[in-house]
């Protein structure tokens, strides 16, 4: 019998990308969108009403998906947007909304469908998290927090579902081809001791989406975790990801330097 899959965010990037592939392949995929209607005849899977940073959508959600379905193999976390700026200068008010919508909003979809899961005593939740949730680099500060609490919460929610069959993972992506860099949400520029440093992050950030991989990996990755009989808890994927990870674990002072370094000469 196929799977469903449920994937918030479907309707762009990474989301779209993933629901496509598993379309083809058989599964029985639904989507989520703030606006669904807008995607109406240009997808192939069925796609739903969600803003997951508002309770009254995700409570109308969770009744649409019972009207489609009775059975839920696994959801998919996939929705969400990027803060970017100095710290100092982002409000805090848009602080607390990358937080409203990556951290509390997946939490809160997740919480909606945890009852089917636990019924059915068998379920998968795949989290798309980022690599700015092992790490910290500049300009990102309230993305890479809001990554680390879904890092944290997920480590830890994983023991509590083990006894259901539940199981969990989060997939950490580098630098990849998608719209989240594009329709990132800027912070207040207004702080001059910032001015000269802004204008060398921003270089060095728009390099790495200029350089960017494809999105194909990130895809594939999750696919694989959703045919695995025991997925990992923690995918990062992309070039970068094996020394990444071993500066973080070995040697961050290192990576905090070569960062500092890149940052200095991104506009030379």
């Amino acid at each position: 019998m196929k799977k469903t899959i449920l994937i918030t965010g479907a309707s762009s990037g990474f989301g779209l990308m993933l629901a496509n592939s598993l379309q083809q392949k058989g599964f029985n995929v639904i989507g989520t969108s703030r606006e669904p209607e807008k995607y109406k005849g240009k997808v192939s899977f069925k796609l739903l009403q969600l803003d997951i940073a508002d309770d009254a959508s995700i409570a109308a959600f969770s009744q649409a998906l019972a009207k489609e379905t009775s059975k839920l193999d696994v959801l998919v976390n996939n929705a969400g947007f990027m803060v970017t700026g100095i710290a100092e200068e982002t409000p805090i008010e848009i602080g607390k909304q990358q937080f409203e919508t990556n951290f509390w909003g997946t939490v809160k979809v997740t919480n909606a469908l945890l009852p089917i899961f636990r019924k059915q005593r068998s379920g998968q939740i795949i989290t798309v998290s980022s690599i700015v949730g092992l790490i910290g680099p500049p300009n990102l500060s309230f993305y890479a927090a809001s990554k680390h609490a879904v890092e944290g919460y997920f480590k830890s929610l994983r023991f509590e579902l083990n006894q259901f069959n539940i199981k969990v993972s989060v997939v950490e992506p580098v630098w990849f081809k998608t719209n989240l860099g594009h329709n990132a949400v800027a912070a207040t520029e207004g702080i001059a001791d910032y001015d000269t440093y802004r204008r060398q992050v921003n270089a060095f950030t728009q390099k790495g989406l200029n350089e960017a991989e494809a999105p194909d990996a990130v895809v594939g990755t999750i696919i694989k975790l959703i045919d695995a009989k025991d997925p990992k808890f923690s995918n990062p994927v992309g070039k970068m990801t094996g020394m990444i990870l071993f500066l973080q674990s070995y040697a961050y002072k290192m990576f905090e330097g070569s960062v500092l370094k890149s940052v200095r000469t991104a506009v030379k």
